[in-house]
């Protein structure tokens, strides 16, 4: 299997019970992830060679970090420790009409507050195949900008191909902003996430009533040098209820796979991060385009059916999943 890093933020999400809101909570599920470490998660499911590069604080909140993250195989050799605090973020879970709300609190953070690159870098990407990150390391400050573009060049120094998931915040940084960085960032790319919303808000592509396959294009001729292109359309008719659809753009071609009912969801955070594992572990594999955008919208179908933020599903359960035509008991 493949050696892949992934590099960004952990933290503590802290879930109220579904009908409660958060200023009447008085328990929280606790869970453990962010999106780079979500990705690690399912290719380490998949029975890649996984590493996560983060850093933590050197307490009982990083110890269990550290756990959660080595209790599903991913390694954790450059998780870093020092000064600073665990960020978590608190979760009103959406029901009904009602979406689901999302509060931060991660300033002064351990990982946040990095203001030079602690790894080395050949060692940190020695023999790896690819070095994952996303647009939320680089919306967390001026610094992190400057470090996720020396990490990204010493990663393709190295001979990895970087997988960037756009996965733009507009609690952390503006569309003047994120756009920026990624003109900065997308000619070092190889495998990017990112949809229509992306290309009109963040790259200026004008909007149009074309199909995907005009963003994708026109997010092609900008930036020629990327093998692939994908993102997930979803069409919400409730918090519980949602349809899903994925798209690949690969070799001038646009695929998209089957569309799913989602009924009920018992947990969509996470959803966008199982279907990025999902595409690359087929890019990792050389699967068939068509193969690919099915496993890949078909893992995060089944991430939105547990709690937490990581898909919990091998291999096998997806394939499974993504062949069969009903929720029949299995024998």
């Amino acid at each position: 299997m493949a050696k892949v890093v992934c590099l960004g933020e952990i933290m503590m999400r802290l879930s109220a019970e579904v009908g409660t809101r958060l200023n009447k909570a008085h328990q929280f599920d606790v869970f453990y992830g962010g999106g780079e470490a979500n990705v690690a998660v399912s290719l380490a499911n998949y029975g890649h060679q996984v590493q996560f590069a983060s850093k933590i604080p050197d307490n009982s909140f990083g110890e269990a970090v550290t756990q959660h993250l080595r209790s599903y195989g991913v390694g954790t050799e450059y998780l870093l420790k020092g000064n600073g605090r665990l960020g978590s973020y608190y979760v009103e879970q959406g029901v009904s009409q009602r979406g689901t709300k999302v509060i931060y609190d991660r300033s002064t953070s351990a990982f946040a507050q990095m203001a030079a690159v602690e790894w080395v870098g050949p060692e940190l990407f020695d023999g790896a195949d690819i070095f994952h990150i996303s647009g939320i390391t680089p919306a967390l400050s001026e610094s992190w900008q400057q470090l996720t573009l020396e990490l990204v060049q010493q990663a393709k120094k190295a001979g990895c191909n970087i997988s960037f998931d756009s996965n733009y915040r507009k609690n952390l940084w503006t569309q003047k902003e994120a756009g920026a960085f990624l003109r900065k960032i997308l000619p070092l790319v190889d495998y990017c996430s990112a949809g229509k919303l992306d290309a009109i808000h963040l790259l200026g592509i004008p909007e149009t009533d074309a199909s995907i396959t005009y963003y994708y294009q026109k997010m092609q001729e900008m930036y020629p040098t990327i093998k692939a292109f994908y993102s997930t359309h979803r069409q919400v008719h409730s918090s519980s209820v949602n349809e899903l659809q994925g798209t690949l753009f690969s070799g001038g071609v646009c695929y998209t796979s089957k569309q799913h009912m989602i009924d009920p969801i018992v947990d969509r955070i996470g959803g966008g991060d199982a279907f990025t594992g999902g595409i690359l572990h087929g890019l990792l594999k050389e699967r068939s385009p068509e193969e690919i955008i099915e496993f890949a919208t078909a893992a995060s179908v089944l991430k939105h059916s547990v709690k937490g933020d990581c898909n919990q599903f091998s291999e096998k359960d997806v394939l499974t999943f993504a062949e069969s035509e009903s929720a029949k008991i299995e024998r």
